[in-house]
């Protein structure tokens, strides 16, 4: 028998559906697609970097004593090479100073419950390293296994509950579970990040670029308007930009997922670039933010761990780094909420176990929410680059037309529209 939801498992409206203003916080804002590229790219790179950085320094010019040759060396040395790991991200609506200065009322109008509106999992496979975000929606409908609280009280097992009330109902602990009877996936490292955060995160870089298309984007509930083209952007223009939905493709939150891996791509590539990481003052900057924005599991917080991590990750190639939504069809019991589509998630998890680095289906339905970016004009596309004869072939899992997506190395744009 159906377990009726309670309090904690309702929402005021779902986000995949076109619905009119939402009335709580939660609905109008969804910053959190940018807290993927943020924990990897940020508190672990640059974590790692500043780790091994610290080490060589102090070790430069060091007066050698007897004995010394009986003590080890730091080891920074990557994770090993043989071991797949998980790292689970979710992106909470809670509301800090600086999103009330942005959203004033919206804050305050808040139920009072804290939602997991964004959960990413990030699965780096064992070497040769590639890694997979796999975006699970708000509205996602999943059975939901027993789990132990903080205080080490069991919550109990549910048959049917939304994705992002499970925070609500146990903290992290409840996400990592689910998911892991989801895909079959162990969670090794977990952090939780805010609006504030991923805000103090893109100003420390200096804001980020983003491609508009179509009409542009204009959503007044959202606090947006921009022409088509290119806009760097950063603290409410990214807090508006992230939070858009009837700005972008079909208005549903499907839709807005897909604008947010373009805004999670380029935030990567531009933290991961050699202008950002050759820049001491950003990188330190940028490194101080992130330890004061995100609250890690006790693995994840071990600076050892963190570099370990980030040497993992320093040869991943761009093609290599993919973003995905989950596969979900609409909920038969309820047209505002999605339920999985698990002949598709069984063929990504297959694809994830076994190590493979994968490649989206062509022509794969991003709701609209972006569109593949076109030269300027006068411009002609580069030709792609024909991979060497010898060597061992990329075979890569192509995933089912069900799971969308967007690899770091794709150039899309939003599918903007004018909202009314």
């Amino acid at each position: 028998m159906r377990r009726p939801l309670d309090k904690a498992d309702r929402t005021t409206v779902a986000r995949h559906a076109h619905l009119a203003s939402p009335s709580r916080v939660s609905v109008a804002l969804t910053l959190f697609g940018a807290a993927l590229a943020v924990l990897i790219a940020s508190s672990v790179a640059v974590a790692g970097f500043i780790a091994i950085d610290l080490a060589n320094r102090v070790g430069d010019g060091a007066v050698a004593l007897d004995g010394d040759d009986d003590v080890a060396p730091p080891a920074f040395s990557p994770y090993p090479d043989d071991l797949a790991f998980n790292i689970l991200i979710i992106g909470t609506d809670e509301c800090g100073e600086i999103t009330k200065q942005y959203l004033g009322p919206r804050c305050s109008e808040a139920d009072g419950g804290i939602r997991n509106d964004v959960n990413l999992l990030v699965h780096v496979s064992a070497a040769p390293r590639n890694v997979t975000v796999v975006s699970f929606p708000r509205d996602l409908m999943v059975e939901v296994p027993e789990c132990k609280r903080e205080d080490g009280s069991t919550a109990s097992s549910m048959e049917k509950a939304a994705f992002n009330s499970l925070y609500d109902h146990a903290g992290i602990a409840r996400i990592a579970t689910t998911i892991t009877a989801l895909s079959g996936l162990p969670v090794e490292f977990a952090a939780k990040i805010s609006f504030d955060g991923v805000i103090e995160i893109t100003n420390a870089i200096g804001g980020v670029v983003v491609c508009v298309a179509g009409e542009g984007i204009r959503d007044s509930q959202a606090g947006i308007n921009l022409q088509p083209g290119n806009h760097n952007i950063s603290g409410k223009d990214a807090l508006a930009f992230i939070r858009t939905r009837h700005g972008v493709g079909d208005e549903s939150d499907l839709a807005r997922i897909s604008n947010q891996q373009q805004y999670m791509s380029r935030l990567a590539k531009k933290i991961l670039s050699a202008e950002t990481l050759s820049d001491p003052s950003t990188v330190l900057k940028l490194a101080n933010t992130v330890a004061d924005n995100i609250v890690p599991s006790e693995k994840l917080s071990n600076p050892l761990t963190l570099a370990q991590l980030a040497l993992s990750l320093k040869d991943v190639e761009f093609d290599d780094f993919v973003f995905v939504q989950f596969p979900n069809a609409t909920d038969p019991d309820d047209d505002n909420k999605v339920v999985p589509v698990e002949d598709a998630a069984d063929a990504l998890w297959a694809a994830l176990i076994a190590g493979q680095p994968i490649a989206l289906s062509p022509g794969v339905n991003s709701h609209a929410g972006v569109v593949p970016a076109t030269p300027p004009p006068g411009e002609t596309p580069a030709d792609p680059v024909t991979p060497p004869a010898t060597g061992t072939p990329d075979v890569r899992a192509t995933l089912p037309p069900e799971i969308s997506g967007q690899t770091v190395d794709d150039d899309t744009c939003s599918a903007g529209r004018q909202a009314k």
